[in-house]
């Protein structure tokens, strides 16, 4: 999420102006107002404020909406067309962009990212190795995100009660104040090249890279800037090139700090109190900023893309992007359940123990996840703008979409 120009802002907001809801077409109307007037009666006793919700099946969109609250104090609502971060779910769309860059020629899975990097990035702990992309997209990069990581990439939007902002618990990250802000490509230079100030050999585990899958933020943002190198434009510019202009993703943008508060949710440590605005100098690793109606048509493409007939990437990259890449010598503990997404990985991409693909995501004040039945390919999407401190109300919600789900792709 770096600072862009006041034109770019403008654009952002004449985007957003013009996101309509769409309304859910056939037989399956009378499903979609069944499970909306379901939801709502879940709502009035939920545990955060708003949340944004999906449903998708082979052939498409089944359903998108939004309820309860997107700003309380302007009690505005959470509709389908409401955006917000969906943090981690952010990674997904860096896959899409490396095997775009490999269908377009540019790269290859097994490149050492030295090769496309303007400054070294190599484990001093194996430095005979090279870190290769695929390192990079599959989490063995061996690449950690410590405390310069940690401390350094969340940034507060203004000054405003700027000590007592920089002082909120976040767990284990912490905020910074906006004039640390640097650019996402210096940042990676900072605390991965061996000259830089926040280097350090800790930053690297001791193992030999595509040795042992260990979840890495900064190891992905890695992988975001080498498709910027290896096709000279900008990952953002890349993204949207490739990505977000022919699916339509007419609300979605990397850059939600350039929008105003009334163009994106609030997020919430509590049901009544707000985080200060905030975004990430590693914006690709979890700063896409979306709607459940884009999300929507996304994860839609993805179903498609998983069973051959996706648009934006060859059968060949697709293949590639949903194939498991890792095997059980390279975890320590593998998650199990339906639906977690570190029981395996494709090109950033998660796998479950028990059939599904998707990811997870979490930042101050969001919590997000979606996944897909590979077997039936039906998909469901859950956000929402309040700290988890409970899965109850969340947990009644994905059910019901999980019923739905079968029953409006039936309907079609």
């Amino acid at each position: 999420m770096i600072f862009r120009s006041i034109a770019f802002f403008a654009i952002a907001l004449l985007v957003l102006a013009s996101c309509t809801n769409r309304p859910v077409p056939g037989e399956g109307e009378r499903l979609s107002n069944e499970l909306t007037d379901s939801i709502k009666l879940i709502t009035t006793a939920a545990d955060f404020n708003g949340f944004g919700v999906a449903l998708v099946d082979s052939t498409g969109v089944l359903y998108a909406n939004g309820f309860g609250t997107a700003d309380v104090s302007r009690h505005r609502p959470y509709t389908g067309n409401t955006v917000q971060p969906i943090a981690s779910i952010s990674k997904t769309f860096i896959g899409l962009a490396v095997m775009k860059a490999v269908d377009l020629g540019l790269l290859k899975l097994d490149d050492p990212v030295v090769t496309h990097l303007p400054f070294p990035v190599v484990n001093p702990h194996h430095s005979e190795l090279p870190i290769t992309v695929r390192h990079l997209v599959t989490h063995t990069s061996t690449i950690l995100d410590k405390e310069n990581y940690l401390f350094r990439a969340w940034l507060l939007q203004d000054t405003t009660d700027l000590e007592k902002n920089l002082a909120l618990d976040i767990g284990e990250c912490r905020f910074s104040a906006p004039n640390t802000a640097v650019s996402m490509e210096e940042f990676l230079r900072r605390y991965l090249a061996p000259d830089g100030p926040w280097y350090s050999d800790s930053a690297f585990a001791d193992l030999r890279p595509g040795e042992r899958f260990a979840y890495s933020n900064i190891g992905a943002t890695l992988a975001a800037l080498v498709v910027e190198k290896a096709s000279g434009m900008s990952f953002d510019a890349f993204t949207q090139r490739h990505i977000l202009d022919p699916l339509g993703m007419r609300c979605s943008t990397w850059h939600g700090e350039h929008l105003a508060d009334t163009a994106i949710s609030r997020l919430y440590r509590t049901r009544t109190e707000a985080y200060p605005r905030y975004f990430c100098a590693t914006y690709p690793d979890g700063g896409m900023v979306t709607s459940a109606d884009d999300f929507a048509k996304y994860m839609a493409e993805l179903v498609k893309g998983s069973r051959g007939t996706g648009t934006l990437l060859s059968k060949e990259s697709y293949a590639d992007y949903f194939r498991e890449q890792l095997v059980d010598s390279q975890f320590v503990d593998r998650a199990t359940g339906p639906f977690t997404d570190e029981h395996n990985i494709g090109i950033t991409i998660g796998f479950s123990s028990e059939g599904f693909f998707g990811h997870t995501g979490g930042d101050p004040g969001l919590f997000s996840m979606f996944f897909v039945e590979r077997r039936t390919g039906l998909g469901r999407y859950m956000i929402v703008n309040t700290d988890l401190e409970g899965w109850e109300h969340h947990k009644r919600v994905w059910d019901l979409l999980g019923r739905y789900a079968s029953k409006m792709s039936e309907a079609r």
